[in-house]
């Protein structure tokens, strides 16, 4: 079902209030609300899955940890890291959330390939991989056949935080950014570029500015 989105650009954001929004748009929305796309950074913070096991922390100092809803384990989210949260209506798109997460993943692969950087995934472990090392989070929540959260692509950050957890519960997993290979754009330079690929791979009409 070809339909418009809604788009919002919110800047630097705390974790727990846009939660928080991305909770009431969902249980608020009816079946014909327009699904929408934020498009944001976050302050630091380390975010548990529904099913996060707390030994995967393994020295967060001062870095706030909070209990999500999402799906998956353990990450981190922080300045120059792009969030794309995704308020779709799966059911009425008539998609399954394996198809939906195949697709995201498929955006950013190929985003990542229009910046020669070549991209794959990993059996049984949802994101985007280079050389093995993760450079995309994907975690999603389904409520009445609509999502909430969504994936998170390092962009230019300080990766020190990631060296103090498992990320996503693995022990021996890399994580690595864009600005790794030699890319100078920005956050919102990079969403810019982003944003058709998830338009495409979604199958949405066009798109509405908040």
């Amino acid at each position: 079902m070809r339909e418009f989105v809604k788009v919002q650009q919110l800047g630097l954001r705390e974790y727990c209030s846009v939660w928080q929004q991305l909770r009431r748009f969902t249980t608020e929305r009816s079946a014909d609300t327009l699904d929408e796309i934020w498009l944001l950074e976050h302050e630091s913070v380390y975010t548990q899955g529904q099913a996060g096991k707390p030994e995967h922390l393994l020295d967060p100092q001062n870095i706030p940890i909070i209990k999500s809803d999402r799906g998956g384990q353990v990450t981190y989210h922080g300045p120059g890291q792009l969030i794309v949260y995704l308020l779709t209506d799966i059911q009425r798109k008539k998609i399954n959330i394996k198809q939906f997460i195949f697709n995201l993943e498929q955006a950013v692969i190929e985003l990542l390939e229009s910046y020669n950087i070549k991209a794959h995934r990993e059996n049984n472990a949802p994101g985007v991989y280079v050389n093995n090392a993760k450079i995309c989070s994907l975690g999603l929540r389904v409520r009445h056949g609509r999502t909430y959260h969504g994936l998170s692509l390092n962009i230019a950050m300080d990766l020190e935080p990631f060296t103090r957890i498992n990320p996503c519960g693995y022990t021996d997993m890399q994580v690595v950014q864009i600005k790794d290979f030699g890319v100078t754009d920005s956050v919102n330079t990079v969403a810019a570029k982003l944003l058709p690929l998830l338009i495409k791979k979604i199958n949405y009409q066009g798109v509405t500015y908040e």
